[in-house]
């Protein structure tokens, strides 16, 4: 249904008010989105403050308006899509460095600022923000919170979460809330902060954050390790990992995404699964390869190659590349939706060996690669996706991976967020009691359902 929103003339804002026919279509949805799925909003907002964000919250939940929050727009499971129409209330120009605390190691920025931006902004302190995703050169913290967003140093520093010291937030009635201490730690109260990081924009819309920061490392080297199985290289990853391997990085790609990269970077890697390391250290560096290789010997290794610098980014690219890859590998086919998936570091050979599974009974190209230091594991299943049978066999394909891994002590998401099309598995993964308890939050603090909904928590009946 349409909304009218004639009411947004009348507030006072810094920022601006759109409807046209470009800036809806820009706000229709995100990276994850297929065009047949976008969804335009009925007013695009640019905020350009938290009392922006506060005004426009407060008068549309007085007209039962919904409003989506849009950041940089590269989620990928249209966490941003306006699935009812209503406000996309953007947040990109909200993107200054407001402080650097270099004493506390803390920074507050606002919600629109950019990862690597964040980062530049700290450079000249000898300080960084760890827990970049890979999308941080064009990624929002405040989507990255929202979603509750990791990268590839995940192993080493944790998620964007752990490095969350306080949110300033806007709730469902406008008010404006601060969630979390600038202290290091703190038990007082229910954790608000903990609730409302992951939450999608469902509960609230940050509107700014104080991050915590650490030290540069002085020695960053790091390169690849090329295993003759899929097997000997996600057996090399989970003993590297228990036996305590101190890596800011630990990538896996398989002989088929090695395949794929070669095809797009013209180049000559073996087409053989590889592991992808990096290490940081201010000293010692040398004695943890020595100790990562010495673990990976007694898997087979064939080679490892490590260096530093532009060298070290060069044995990295075919990494990179890998979305890229996929994309360009046969135009008969595209990638679908990615996978996500998160098992406990000791199932994660369990879990390799599931896709090599699916993908023989499915008949589908499967490539798979990941952040296999925390356990994380993405995934295409390449199909062509406009012939309707295809696509209803590649979807299911993809479910049923989804599904293997919640049966393994596993998760539906490591890193994307919910969204609307993993919310199909959350009553597998977590139980009708704790989907139940998750309805009474989000009906206790947003009563009227305008942020976001349609995210996150499945329909209680076939009203969706």
């Amino acid at each position: 249904m349409a909304y009218d929103c004639s009411f947004l003339a009348d507030l006072a804002l810094d920022g601006t008010v759109s409807q046209s026919r470009s800036d809806r279509g820009n706000h229709a949805g995100d990276f994850g989105t297929r065009e047949s799925d976008e969804i335009e909003p009925d007013s695009v907002v640019f905020a350009e403050s938290t009392a922006d964000v506060a005004s426009v919250v407060e008068a549309a939940n007085r007209h039962a308006v919904p409003v989506t929050p849009y950041a940089a727009g590269t989620g990928l499971e249209h966490n941003a899509t306006p699935i009812r129409g209503g406000i996309s209330l953007d947040t990109t120009r909200m993107n200054a460095v407001r402080e650097i605390r270099p004493d506390d190691l803390q920074i507050d920025v606002e919600a629109g600022a950019i990862g690597d931006d964040i980062n530049e902004a700290l450079e000249r302190y000898g300080l960084f923000f760890p827990p970049l995703p890979s999308s941080g050169a064009i990624s929002t913290i405040g989507g990255m919170i929202a979603t509750d967003a990791s990268g590839q140093q995940t192993v080493k520093y944790g998620e964007v979460a752990d490095w969350v010291l306080e949110l300033e937030v806007v709730l469902s009635d406008g008010s404006v809330i601060e969630a979390g201490s600038k202290a290091a730690k703190t038990s007082s109260g229910y954790n608000l902060k903990e609730l409302l990081i992951g939450s999608e924009g469902t509960l609230g819309i940050i509107t700014r954050a104080t991050l915590e920061l650490a030290g540069r490392p002085e020695q960053v080297k790091g390169g690849r390790a090329v295993f003759p199985t899929l097997n000997d290289a996600t057996e090399a990853i989970s003993d590297a990992v228990t036996s305590g391997v101190d890596v800011a990085k630990i990538e896996l790609i398989d002989d088929q995404t090695a395949m794929l990269a070669n095809d797009y970077s013209d180049t000559d890697l073996p087409e053989r699964p590889m592991v992808f390391v990096e290490f940081h250290a201010n000293h010692g560096i040398e004695e943890e390869i020595g100790f990562c290789r010495n673990v990976f010997e007694a898997h087979d290794l064939e080679r490892m190659e490590i260096a530093s610098g532009e060298e070290m980014e060069r044995l990295w690219q075919a990494r990179k590349d890998i979305t890229y890859a996929a994309k360009e590998y046969d135009p008969d086919l595209d990638i679908g939706p990615p996978g996500d998936v998160t098992v406990p570091i000791s199932r994660y050979p369990e879990m390799i060996s599931e896709v090599v599974s699916v993908a023989e009974e499915y008949d589908f190209p499967i490539p798979c690669f990941g952040h296999a230091g925390d356990g994380n594991l993405h995934y295409f299943v390449l199909a062509n996706y406009d012939d309707p049978k295809e696509s209803a066999r590649a979807g299911e394909a993809y479910s049923e991976l989804v599904e293997r891994a919640i049966l393994l002590d596993g998760t539906a998401t490591g890193e994307h967020g919910i969204g609307v099309g993993k919310r199909k598995f959350m009553e597998l993964e977590h139980g009708e009691a704790v989907i139940g308890a998750m309805r009474a939050i989000k009906e206790a603090l947003d009563p009227n359902d305008i942020l976001n909904p349609g995210k996150i928590i499945p329909p209680s009946d076939s009203s969706e």
